[in-house]
């Protein structure tokens, strides 16, 4: 006895986990696809940030957080939802996100709703009620949302209060929440922001809500009834999409259209026009055409509206398994850049002077990799020779940057 305590001290002092720890999304005997767990039990009003709303004022950030009752897995994937509201309405405990939260928790993800930043209707009514401040607020609610990815980030790295796997978290949202998970898949660009929004006042975007430090890139992005400003957005290396979209939506296009009324009109492109971006640019996506139905369908309660529900909770299932690593994807032998089963990371981005990269253990290294500029040029090659790795700065420019290794998914990085 004596020995295997010395044994077990050994391996923690050396940072090393016991062969009986978790390393890897077991997606056996029907869990997260099935109810597994019969109950859930959520946590409300975790703290996950603050930040300075629209009317000035500092605003504590929270979410409830659903957990299934009784798992004992070490490491578990995670899904964050953003509800709807049009930036102006809505919360975290509204009846559709704690359903499809409660929903995802039986099969044994961990969830979370998260409240954020709206447009204070103080400044509504001093007319401040237009696009503008409408885009202003959707980058709060992404900084927000990216806030929460992060927040999740640091608890596995420091406390694991919630046992998740940090390569493994999903954001998703229903009509604004999910223009907010749109924006943190796939927004990664100064550029890429109206001049009028100010992005650089607003605290870039990253933004000031919490935990920095940690990568706030998503595993995969749930679009809800959601759209953005530019199909472009989506680039090759970008977090896999799946899109459900009624046809007939009169709010926010399932094609692309104006939003906004009766305010002045914004143009934005739906999920008719995401999807197939991300095929062209060869991107996983699905896309769960709702036809003939109107906006966000899947939130009604009568009866074709309960119908709405389940098709979208199926779709979200079915795309997000396959994210999942399989049981045993882990090798004991791997070939130098074969396809590894958790995707590598990198924080802090942006970053000033260094990233660190962290690679999948089951890479049998080295390999070489390339990093690449905004233009796709090779701006360097680099040969890590260990899994964890600082990508220096040195004489790189300000912007974003593609980390690529042979048989990986292209991973994004900034420097400021």
């Amino acid at each position: 006895m004596k020995a295997l305590l010395l044994l077990l001290a050994a391996l923690v002092l050396a940072g090393v986990r016991p062969a009986s720890a978790q390393v890897s999304i077991d997606t056996t005997g029907g869990r997260y696809y099935q109810p597994v767990f019969a109950n859930v039990t959520v946590t409300s009003g975790v703290n996950f940030g603050s930040a300075v709303n629209s009317a000035g004022a500092t605003q504590q950030l929270l979410m409830d957080i659903y957990q299934p009752t009784g798992d004992v897995l070490a490491r578990r994937p995670v899904i964050i939802f953003a509800h709807q509201g049009g930036f102006v309405l809505g919360s975290r405990t509204d009846a559709y996100m704690i359903k499809v939260c409660t929903q995802f928790a039986r099969l044994g993800y961990v969830t979370a709703s998260i409240d954020y930043r709206l447009l204070d209707f103080g400044t509504i009514v001093s007319g401040g009620l237009d696009s503008v401040n409408i885009a202003k607020s959707a980058i709060r609610g992404m900084q927000d949302l990216r806030a929460a990815v992060r927040f999740f980030r640091k608890d596995a790295a420091t406390t694991n209060t919630y046992r998740v796997h940090p390569n493994y978290i999903t954001v998703g949202g229903s009509s604004a929440g999910a223009f907010a998970a749109l924006e943190v898949g796939y927004l990664d660009k100064v550029s890429e922001v109206p001049a009028y929004v100010g992005i650089a006042a607003l605290g870039g975007i990253e933004g000031n809500s919490g935990s920095p430090g940690y990568s706030s890139a998503p595993l995969a992005v749930l679009n809800l009834s959601g759209a953005t400003e530019n199909p472009s957005l989506i680039e090759p290396g970008n977090a896999p999409l799946l899109s459900v979209h009624g046809t007939a939506d009169a709010t926010v296009p399932y094609l692309q259209g104006s939003v906004g009324s009766p305010l002045p009109p914004k143009y934005v492109y739906g999920s008719g026009r995401l999807n197939p971006r991300a095929t062209q640019v060869g991107i996983r996506n699905t896309l769960r055409t709702l036809r003939n139905a109107g906006h966000i369908p899947f939130e009604n309660t009568t009866a074709p509206g309960l119908l709405y529900a389940d098709t979208t909770f199926r779709a979200i299932r079915d795309f997000l398994r396959p994210s999942l690593a399989q049981p045993g994807t882990v090798l004991a032998v791997a070939k130098a850049g074969a396809l590894a089963a958790t995707p590598a990371q990198a924080y802090p981005t942006p970053a000033d002077e260094a990233v660190h990269l962290i690679l999948p253990k089951e890479l049998l290294l080295p390999v070489q990799g390339e990093l690449l500029d905004a233009a796709g040029r090779v701006v360097r090659t680099i040969n890590p020779a260990d899994h964890s790795v600082d990508l220096l700065r040195d004489a790189l420019k300000p912007g974003v940057y593609l980390f690529k290794i042979p048989g990986q998914p292209a991973l994004r990085l900034e420097f400021k």
